[in-house]
């Protein structure tokens, strides 16, 4: 152990360890802007600068390590005063119209401001150009580089974790700004929409693309019939911006919130979850027994984010890819069908609005092969967790004062085996289980395939892994999130390291329940594990735990489908990732 003071107040702490981590286990709060743990540690904010007994100048505590000895102090008139200037500097840099700001009330910048009492900043604005800060406003992710603050939050997060590289500083001396690599425009990137940007960004420079307006021009028109559709992972998250536990924020609630807005009807996603395990499992035990994948596995195609990676970084994969639409796209397809007909109205009369953790899904929905013959979209909107959560804060919505309603008739019922396609593993879990079934007859144990979640991973495989045996012999499958090690799986499969039948892969760390559209943390916690045990918890406490045992996906084949991979379940339910 180390032994030091902070504040004249006795520390031990851990060799290696940071005098901001130091400080941080003593209760004593340093500010800081740029600092993200294991990401971001450069000190460019100049926030978190301490006073050293024996160093000339302050030092950033975020990558300094703490000495024997050392004694540091975090409140001296001179470290106040230097934290004040740099503060006010960043924030002659940032468009403080923090009213029409997305992250009004949840912004770090405009906490410092606050806890450091400043009205203004004492420094001329000095803002970009405006040809440096156009934008296409039709991109799912809208960068506004007059709030950046230049922290490289994003830039890391999509090279470290990502393995993108889709940010980078562009320009030298006064001029120069964080934009796309390469300079190029964002829509000509390799970027894959997965958000993981906007979630780590601490200020509002990096947001989705708003469209509540849309949406809410819908449930106004009186010709428009609306429907929506809940995620699995919305409802481990949704009810956080209102201080709301899991047992309070739950998805019948969060329905209920829906129907009061205004919107005609309200399912749940995790019902074509448990239609998509029917169509992708099925494909799979074909692809399996027809020897398709004996060199190479099939992947999910769940993901918009993997989707989009795939085909521009692997694209001598897309052919293994599933050709199984996702639950969000299923789903659009199956009201703008199915349940068009049912009701007896005309699909172009529907609008189809997903409530999503992510921001991918936005760009999903409007590709020109999710979408039928006529020209109409199977989804027409997709809105974030964040972007719901102010919709029913500007309908002055409290969701306490919401009874809890139940999902609407045709398509009401779902499993547990839908409600984990939010986590990481959830959806290889879910597809085993009904294999399992389809194979043997038999149920296997809900906890037969708990591996894929419990599993520990290491440096040099960061990703999950089993091998189940059924009667048609062993299955190997792996289960990967966050793209950084979604690559190093698809290198390890490509150098022929590794060998798998089935692989799943969601494009955020943690799954959809870290997805880029779900609740910003101001704090910096990383949420995806413990939104992920709230789905586990869900479904361990559901009655029904396999997809094939969900009776209203099994009326819908008999009444509409006929049965898995049927010549209209491919029209409807399959894509062709080549378009």
């Amino acid at each position: 152990m180390v032994n030091i003071t902070i504040n004249n107040i006795p520390v031990s702490v851990k060799k290696g360890t940071t005098i901001l981590n130091a400080a941080r286990s003593a209760g004593i709060h340093i500010p800081h802007l740029c600092y993200l743990k294991e990401i971001n540690e450069i000190g460019a904010c100049r926030l978190c600068c301490v006073e050293v007994e024996g160093e000339e100048k302050l030092i950033p505590a975020c990558n300094n390590v703490v000495a024997e000895g050392m004694k540091i102090t975090t409140n001296s008139k001179r470290v106040r005063s230097a934290c004040r200037t740099n503060l006010q500097l960043i924030m002659s840099e940032h468009d403080g119209n923090c009213t029409t700001c997305s992250r009004n009330q949840n912004c770090q910048l405009q906490k410092l401001a606050a806890d450091f009492n400043l009205l203004n900043s004492r420094y001329e604005k000095n803002f970009p150009l405006e040809k440096y800060a156009s934008w296409n406003k039709d991109f799912p992710i809208i960068k506004d580089s007059k709030k950046c603050v230049k922290c490289m939050r994003c830039i890391q997060i999509c090279d470290k974790v990502q393995s993108m590289k889709v940010w980078d500083f562009i320009g030298t001396g006064s001029r120069t700004r964080i934009g796309v690599n390469r300079n190029i425009p964002i829509e000509n990137s390799d970027c894959t929409l997965c958000g993981q940007c906007v979630t780590h960004c601490p200020v509002g420079a990096l947001r989705e693309r708003n469209d509540v307006r849309k949406v809410v021009s819908a449930i106004e028109n009186p010709e428009i019939i609306t429907v929506a559709q809940i995620a699995p992972a919305v409802r481990a998250a949704w009810g956080e911006d209102f201080n709301y536990s899991v047992e309070d924020a739950t998805v019948n609630k969060l329905a209920g919130c829906l129907k009061k807005i205004g919107i005609d009807y309200v399912f749940d996603s995790c019902f074509t979850a448990d239609l998509t395990i029917m169509e992708e499992g099925t494909e799979f035990l074909e692809r399996k027994q027809k020897g398709d994948l004996d060199e190479y596995p099939m992947f999910t195609s769940c993901c918009p984010g993997w989707i989009r990676f795939i085909k521009s970084q692997y694209p001598s994969f897309v052919k293994n890819l599933s050709t199984a639409k996702s639950p969000q796209q299923m789903f659009g397809a199956v009201i703008k069908n199915y349940f068009a007909q049912k009701i007896g109205v005309d699909p172009s009369k529907i609008r189809c609005i997903s409530i999503m953790p992510c921001t991918a899904k936005k760009g999903e929905c409007d590709l020109p092969a999710m979408q039928n013959k006529d020209g109409i979209k199977d989804v027409d909107y997709v809105l974030t967790t964040r972007e719901i959560v102010k919709l029913l804060k500007a309908e002055r919505i409290h969701p306490k004062e919401v009874a809890e309603i139940p999902f609407d008739n045709i398509m009401q019922k779902y499993t547990g085996a839908g409600v984990i396609f939010g986590t990481t593993g959830g959806v290889m879990e879910a597809a085993l289980r009904t294999a399992a079934f389809v194979v043997t007859g038999k149920n296997p144990a809900p906890e037969a395939f708990d591996e894929l979640h419990t599993s520990k991973k290491s440096k040099l495989k960061p990703w999950r892994e089993a091998v189940i045996s059924l009667p048609m012999g062993e299955i190997k499958v792996a289960v990967v999130s966050g793209l950084g090690n979604a690559r190093k799986l698809c290198d390890a499969i490509l150098r022929k390291e590794v060998k798998y039948d089935f692989v799943e892969v969601m494009a955020c760390p943690g799954g959809c329940v870290g997805g880029g559209g779900q609740p910003i943390n101001c704090a910096d916690k990383e949420k995806a594990k413990e939104r992920g045990k709230v789905l586990h918890a869900l479904d361990a406490k559901m009655p029904l735990r396999y997809s094939h045992e969900n009776e209203d996906v099994k009326a819908l084949y008999d009444d509409f489908f006929e049965k898995p991979l049927s010549h209209k379940a491919e029209e409807f339910l399959h894509t062709n990732h080549f378009e």
